[in-house]
């Protein structure tokens, strides 16, 4: 069984660059986020604490049992890593603007119920 410290793939799905993209693309025109993924992409995998991600995003903590929270700590619990975060720095488009979880958002508060601390992989570019 994979621990909670241990919870991760090496790297990102292939299925998770362009949900960052259609994500992207409600705040930046098409042409801008094409190369924000394109960054991602080609970006190195860092580690960041759940608690900072989310404080960063100035997103909430979802609960528990929201059903896609739910479903990654279920696949947590039966051995099936999660994979890596996609991350762009807020002050790509203001610089009052706060981290974009660009995709993963369910997977980093999965990660918090676990172990607010732990160190979770992602890619960052901005």
């Amino acid at each position: 069984m994979v621990t909670p410290a241990e919870h991760w793939t090496e790297a990102p799905a292939d299925h998770d660059y362009p949900s960052a993209r259609d994500y992207i693309t409600l705040l930046l025109p098409e042409k801008r986020a094409r190369t924000l993924v394109a960054q991602l992409r080609r970006a190195a995998i860092t580690r960041r604490m759940a608690k900072d991600i989310l404080r960063a995003s100035d997103l909430e903590l979802l609960p528990r049992d929201n059903v896609h929270v739910a479903a990654d700590l279920a696949k947590v619990a039966a051995g099936t890593p999660l994979s890596p975060v996609l991350l762009v720095r807020g002050r790509v488009l203001s610089a009052a603007m706060p981290l974009i979880i660009a995709d993963g958002y369910h997977r980093i508060c999965a990660s918090y119920w676990l172990d607010e601390d732990a160190s979770i992989p992602c890619k960052l570019v901005g």
